[in-house]
């Protein structure tokens, strides 16, 4: 096992909430070193440790990955002897993450106020549908519902059809990177000011980040962009074409030098030069004649001969993948991206993604896979963090509070 610690070692996140969007932030600093205490509500463990479409013996997946670099405790907040031991943990920490609907921390009396009266320094990490202002800020939020309002679903799919999703849960993967990476600018500003602060991420916004141009281009030009289905509109060559197996293959060439290196490798040199295509704007605007004429080149090779000449000439294109495929990849295992985990629970080694970014002097680790149990670390973190006694957590634990 790795035992690297990584460019955050040294820091402490306590990470509450459950599912995806708080619990990816917390997995992405604890890949970079970051000791990231899990905290589950005792008897009612993160319904995300039976996620997963496999199962080995009633064990499920999703937690063996997002759950991986964390200790496990169990805590009841609403209770006051638990609110007690939680604002003690606070004394210790430097994040706290958390994914519960607005108002929550509040009404238990756990406010950011309340947290910083007992770390000054404390990084308040909240992740939310709609964020924690504004009128929708009491509603619950899925990621599905943010994709949607957020307008990033409306550019899903094929036009004139129904928008699909995408087969993951992008908004709250989204939020989580977003939120990860606002700890780490507040963990900065820290270092200068030696104050906390509250990084407010929303699901909603998250994905209406990524939306690239879609605003000013409305606001300026009222364009309201939809689903084009494998292309861009506007952005020519850069599409999915059938090779003659069936399969298909992306190729991008939608720059002018590069689309004069596809011209080459197509043994169509004169394509470059023809007005129809000869820069950005004529290729949008011919886009489905030229999609016609690479459609007619792809369809007569196999996949490898188009991925191996146009790889040859220096033309962006690759395969679609499935994970069967992804997870022989000779590039990303040579990179660590298909990364072992050793799940106690399933006594067996199992795949997963590896540790991005790839810092080169502290680089990041798996230390442990998400198999601890529900309060697998009460002790470590109660007895060996805070000091409590044997008999202060029996006494804790007869009264529910862990």
């Amino acid at each position: 096992m790795n035992t690297a610690t990584g460019a955050l070692d040294g820091i402490r996140v306590l990470e509450l909430g459950t599912l995806i969007s708080g619990p990816f932030a917390g997995r992405l600093l604890g890949d970079m070193g970051a000791e990231v205490i899990k905290v589950e509500l005792p008897g009612k463990p993160d319904p995300l440790r039976t996620w997963g479409q496999a199962e080995l013996d009633g064990h499920h997946f999703f937690w063996t990955v997002h759950a991986r670099n964390k200790k496990a405790v169990t805590l009841d907040l609403r209770e006051g002897r638990g609110r007690e031991l939680f604002l003690e943990l606070i004394e210790h920490c430097d994040i706290v993450v958390e994914n519960f609907r607005p108002g929550t921390l509040e009404r238990w009396d756990l406010g950011f106020d309340v947290l910083r009266e007992h770390n000054p320094g404390i990084i308040l990490v909240r992740v939310s549908g709609y964020g924690q202002t504004g009128p929708d800020a009491h509603k619950a939020g899925y990621a599905s519902v943010a994709e949607a309002a957020s307008g990033l679903r409306h550019m899903n799919g094929f036009p004139g059809g129904p928008p699909p999703r995408l087969a993951l849960s992008l908004g709250d993967s989204l939020a989580g990177m977003f939120a990860a990476q606002g700890a780490l600018a507040a963990l900065y500003r820290r270092t200068v000011t030696g104050e906390g602060q509250v990084v407010d991420v929303a699901l909603t916004e998250s994905c209406l980040a990524i939306q690239e141009s879609t605003i000013p281009d409305y606001d300026v030009g009222g364009v309201v962009r939809g689903p084009s289905g494998t292309r861009l509109e506007g952005i020519a060559p850069s599409n999915i074409y059938q090779a003659s197996d069936g399969s298909w293959v992306v190729i991008a060439a939608n720059q002018d030098s590069v689309f004069a290196r596809l011209c080459k490798a197509m043994d169509s040199p004169e394509l470059a030069a023809d007005p129809r295509f000869a820069d950005h704007g004529a290729r949008g605007r011919n886009q489905d004649e030229l999609d016609g004429i690479i459609r007619d080149w792809a369809a007569q090779r196999a996949p490898d001969d188009i991925i191996a000449t146009l790889s040859a000439a220096g033309v962006i294109s690759g395969p679609i993948n499935t994970v069967a495929d992804v997870v022989n990849d000779p590039q990303l295992r040579a990179r660590g991206m298909i990364a072992e985990h050793w799940d106690e629970g399933a006594e067996r080694s199992v795949l997963g993604p590896g540790i991005i970014p790839v810092l080169s002097d502290t680089p990041g680790a798996i230390r442990n896979a998400g198999s601890a149990r529900p309060g697998q670390h009460n002790d470590e973190v109660y007895t060996g963090l805070l000091g409590k006694t044997g008999a202060e957590l029996d006494s804790l634990r007869s009264e529910g509070v862990l």
